[in-house]
C-alpha cells in the first residue's frame, strides 16, 4: 500500500489515504516521490469547481522523485535516477496531435490527467503526487537533471511548461517585447523563461508592491495597471502578452497594449467568459490565442533548458498535513510563488 493524502469529497478537508499502485509493466517506471508542487488547479478540482471530480481524489501533477524500478523494456530510465511526472500520464498516442508530440491536445480520448482522470482500458481513477509513489509509462515520464534542486524543479512540471510552450510556439526571443500579466506561480516562471530566451520582459500587475520582486526575477520593466498614465505609456508596445490571470478582467484595455500583429496568449481561466469587441482586434490585426500545458517532448526540452540556465521555481516547502492551510493562503495570493509538498512528511 502507498500512503497518500486525499480529498474524500468536495469541500472536505484532505486526509490520510492509502492506495495500491500497479506493479510496473514492461514499459513502466516506478518513482518514489520526493516532492510534489501544489497547483491552483488542485484546489479547483478538490472543490469540484470545474465539475466531474472523482472522489476520493489524490491531487498533484508536479512530481519529482527517484526511480525505484523499471520494466524490462524501459530504455530511458535507470534505478536511482531523478525523474518527473507532469500533468498527464497517457493519451491515445495515435491521433495527429499525439503523433506531433502535443499529447495535451489528444483528439481521440483526450489526455489522461495524472489525477482525477480515468485510465484508458481499465477505467480506474488516476491518483496524483500527494503520495509516496507513482507508476507511469516511460513515454510520459521526464528526465530531471541532478544539477537542480528537485524541490524547486517540481513546479516546472506545470507552471514551467505552461509558460514555456507558448513562448516556444510563438518563437519568442531576442528583439521581442513581452508583457507578463500576473506575478504568481505561472507569471514568475513566464518572466524567468522569457528573459532567458532573450526577450525584453515587462510585468503588468495591479500591485505596486510587486515591482521589487519582478525586477529580482529578471523583469526589465514594471507597469502598475491601475495607473492610467503607466498603462498609456505602453500602449501599442508589446509583441506578446502572456496573460496568466484567472480573475475577471477587461481584456480590451490590455489588447490595446499590443502592437500591430501582436498576440495575447491566454493561460489563465477566468470564471466568466471575457468579452472582446471585434474592433479591438481588427484595428491592428491583433490576435488572442490560447495554450494548454505542453507535450512531453516540449516538457523535456524545457527541463533541459532550465538545467542549462539554472532556472527553478521560487517555492515554499510545506508538510502534506498543512495542505488545507496552503490552499487558503493560495487563494489570498500569499505564496512566493509555489507551494511544494515534502512527501517525506507522509511517512
Amino acid at each position: 500500500m502507498t500512503k497518500a493524502y486525499a480529498a474524500p469529497a468536495a469541500h472536505a478537508p484532505l486526509a490520510p489515504f492509502e492506495l495500491t499502485r500497479r506493479a510496473p509493466g514492461p514499459h513502466d517506471v516506478r518513482i518514489e516521490i520526493m516532492y510534489c508542487g501544489v497547483c491552483h488547479s488542485d484546489l479547483h478540482q478538490v472543490r469540484d469547481e470545474w465539475g466531474g471530480s472523482i472522489f476520493p481524489m489524490v491531487p498533484g501533477h508536479e512530481i519529482v522523485g527517484r526511480v525505484s524500478a523499471v520494466g524490462a523494456e524501459v530504455s530511458q530510465f535507470r534505478v536511482g535516477e531523478l525523474a518527473g511526472v507532469g500533468c498527464m500520464v497517457d493519451s491515445c498516442r495515435t491521433c495527429p496531435s499525439c503523433q506531433d508530440g502535443l499529447e495535451q491536445y489528444c483528439e481521440t480520448t483526450g489526455f489522461v490527467g495524472t489525477y482525477n482522470a480515468r485510465e484508458i482500458g481499465t477505467g480506474q481513477p488516476t491518483y496524483g503526487g500527494y503520495s509516496q509513489q507513482i507508476v507511469v509509462d516511460e513515454k510520459y515520464t521526464l528526465r530531471v537533471s541532478d544539477k537542480l534542486d528537485p524541490a524547486r524543479v517540481a513546479p516546472l512540471l506545470c507552471a514551467g511548461i505552461t509558460t514555456w510552450s507558448p513562448l516556444r510556439e510563438w518563437k519568442v526571443g531576442a528583439g521581442h517585447r513581452v508583457g507578463v500579466m500576473g506575478l504568481g506561480g505561472l507569471g514568475h516562471m513566464g518572466v524567468k523563461l522569457a528573459v532567458a530566451l532573450g526577450a525584453e520582459v515587462t510585468v503588468l500587475s495591479t500591485s505596486p508592491g510587486k515591482e521589487a520582486d519582478a525586477k529580482a526575477l529578471g523583469a526589465h520593466k514594471f507597469v502598475v495597471t491601475k495607473d492610467a498614465e503607466q498603462l498609456k505609456a505602453v500602449n501599442g508596445y508589446f509583441d506578446f502578452i502572456l496573460n496568466t490571470v484567472s480573475a475577471p478582467l477587461d481584456l480590451a484595455s490590455y489588447l490595446n497594449l499590443l502592437r500591430r500583429d501582436g498576440t495575447m496568449i491566454l493561460l489563465g481561466v477566468p470564471p466568466e467568459a471575457p468579452q472582446v469587441h471585434a474592433f479591438n482586434l481588427i484595428g491592428r490585426r491583433r490576435r488572442i490565442a490560447g495554450s494548454l500545458i505542453g507535450g512531453i517532448a516540449e516538457t523535456q526540452e524545457m527541463l533541459d533548458f532550465c538545467a542549462e540556465h539554472n532556472i527553478m521555481s521560487d517555492i515554499e516547502l510545506i508538510n502534506v498535513q498543512d495542505i488545507d492551510a496552503a490552499y487558503e493562503r493560495m487563494l489570498k495570493g500569499d505564496v512566493k510563488y509555489r507551494f511544494v509538498i515534502d512527501v517525506a512528511s507522509l511517512g
